[in-house]
């Protein structure tokens, strides 16, 4: 490892050991940076010393700063971060707010001051924002004003967490406003210190911080951005996800910024509102789930597609009638994906007239990715198996055992059963673990079995993905209730309000089964496959 620029040791003093990494092939990727690098530089301060600081480089509601004017506020963040609230190179600060450009200065504003970002969903609840605060070890946290009753219940159960600001009421607005705050010289951080720990939830519930360095955040541009999805400058990315989701954070502003082109960042994005908002920005390069380009089949064929030219999806299975809708509605042809957080991006996709329909695509040029069969040897072409996949990028997770389940032999395995096909094209066939995805939404079945067994109506209950025309998945419930109370709708209803309170909404379960006994094992263990298929068939236990 080269020398790191961090005061605070933590993040390497917590990577797994270097035997548990994957084969990180960055030069065979065609890829090299300098051992000395700091991003913020390469995505913002470039373009200002490659003459194009008056080109756009966010837009927000009202807002529309040049690479030059985001570059100063970066700056002056980053003189609030080191000189008025004593963040020093290695520590982590959590992030929270919805996509706004503010939400990205800060962001790259902790970069660039050498610290490690820590984002966080706008949806999660108080102990779901705990847990990242406690792992990570975070004593400072930037929070949107609007999103602070959450934000300090969570506090309450990190005590860890010593200073909280706030932004969009004045607070750090207030702070960044000293004269000698407009320039700031980026921390003199190593290509492997990291700079961001983005947390997924895994299929026990509890969540993994998944380590990248400066280096992964270019990766990531210089293979799938400039490989495959190709834009151009003078492009304008759109689109829904989080920034917290590393989909987001890639589609919406790592991958416009590498090129010098412009973030659309909107706060309200379901698929009408995204929509309308393509039109209103004259957004050219959309990243969103299949559940959305479905939701927005209807009016994309009543207003026109806009300025759109590339659509990509990603964040769950792309069907094949969906692709062949919207291609038929707007004449684009969806750019299917596959990423995963541990890989930071996409590193299967579909290029644009090269894919089959209902592939889910070829690896993307600088990454390898194979089948393997339970032994873990390689399966052949047209047998279900394993994904494998390894590149620039891989897992590393933060103090995590789970390492060695997700890295073997040098291989990333991810939770995707896959059969390859003899052109090398991939076809998924099912997750291989208790992982729901929701409409893009990554959900573990047991973190809301959890929630649910805290209801006092509750003896026992298990909880899977059922298929869905519209959202592909949602999270079904099955439930044994304890003695004298009785299932109907207010009950449903009371459940799944229970759950909405607890942990993030979108995880509840839009279906509620009561039945007698769950399935298990001789030894008492649940079978949640066995749930999975009563789901898939459509069991006729009393649902409401």
């Amino acid at each position: 490892m080269i020398r790191s620029g961090h005061v605070d040791s933590f993040c390497r003093d917590h990577l797994p050991p270097s035997t548990q990494w994957p084969d990180l092939r960055i030069a065979e990727s065609g890829l090299s940076y300098p051992e000395r690098m700091n991003v913020a530089h390469d995505f913002i301060d470039h373009h200002l010393a490659e003459g194009r600081g008056k080109a756009v480089a966010v837009i927000g509601e009202g807002v529309a700063w040049t690479y030059a004017e985001l570059a100063e506020r970066v700056n002056r963040i980053a003189n609030v971060l080191v000189h008025d609230l004593g963040m020093q190179p290695g520590h982590r600060v959590l992030l929270r707010s919805p996509n706004n450009p503010m939400m990205v200065a800060i962001y790259f504003a902790i970069i660039k001051a050498g610290g490690i970002a820590v984002a966080t969903m706008p949806l999660l609840r108080a102990k779901e924002i705990a847990y990242p605060l406690n792992k990570a070890k975070i004593s400072l946290a930037v929070c949107d004003h609007r999103m602070m009753e959450d934000m300090s219940a969570a506090a309450a159960l990190a005590p860890g967490l010593k200073k909280i600001i706030t932004f969009g009421g004045g607070e750090l607005e207030g702070l960044m406003q000293q004269d000698d705050y407009a320039q700031f010289v980026a921390a003199d951080t190593a290509q492997d210190d990291v700079c961001l720990i983005a947390f997924t939830s895994g299929t026990t519930g509890e969540p993994k911080g998944t380590m990248h360095f400066h280096r992964d955040l270019l990766a990531i541009c210089d293979t799938f951005g400039a490989r495959t999805l190709r834009a151009t400058p003078d492009d304008r990315f759109i689109g829904s996800p989080p920034l917290a989701f590393t989909f987001g954070l890639g589609g919406l502003v790592l991958f416009p910024f590498r090129i010098g082109a412009s973030a659309v960042l909107i706060e309200k994005a379901g698929p009408v509102d995204l929509l309308h908002a393509i039109h209103q920005y004259g957004a050219t390069v959309c990243f969103t789930a299949p559940t959305a380009y479905r939701a927005m089949l209807a009016e994309v064929g009543r207003i026109g597609k806009g300025k759109l030219r590339i659509c990509v999806s990603a964040g769950e299975t792309l069907p094949k009638a969906t692709l062949l809708a919207w291609q038929e509605k707007t004449g684009i042809a969806l750019l299917d994906g596959l990423g995963a957080t541990e890989m930071l991006h996409i590193f299967i996709a579909s290029p644009a007239g090269s894919n089959k329909p209902g592939a889910t695509g070829q690896v993307v040029p600088g990454y390898e990715a194979k089948i393997i069969d339970e032994s873990g040897q390689d399966a052949p072409d047209g047998t279900p198996g394993k994904l494998a996949m390894r590149g620039p990028t891989g897992c590393r997770y933060l103090a995590d055992e789970r390492q060695t389940k997700y890295v073997v032999n040098g291989w990333n395995i991810s939770g995707d059963t896959y059969i390859r096909d003899a052109d090398g094209f991939f076809w998924y066939q099912a997750r291989s673990d208790d992982m729901i995805v929701s409409a893009g939404y990554n959900i573990a079945g047991p973190e809301v079995e959890a929630s649910l067994l805290t209801h006092p109506a509750i003896a026992e209950c298990g909880v899977v993905g059922a298929p869905d025309p519209e959202r592909g998945m949602i999270v079904k419930a099955y439930v044994v209730l304890r003695s004298g109370v009785v299932p109907d709708a207010n009950l449903t209803k009371a459940l799944q309000d229970h759950v909405k309170a607890d942990i993030a909404p979108y995880k509840y379960p839009r279906e509620i089964a009561y039945v007698e006994a769950l399935p298990k094992t001789r030894t008492g263990k649940l079978q949640r496959f066995e749930l999975r298929r009563m789901a898939a068939e459509h069991d006729s236990s009393v649902t409401y």
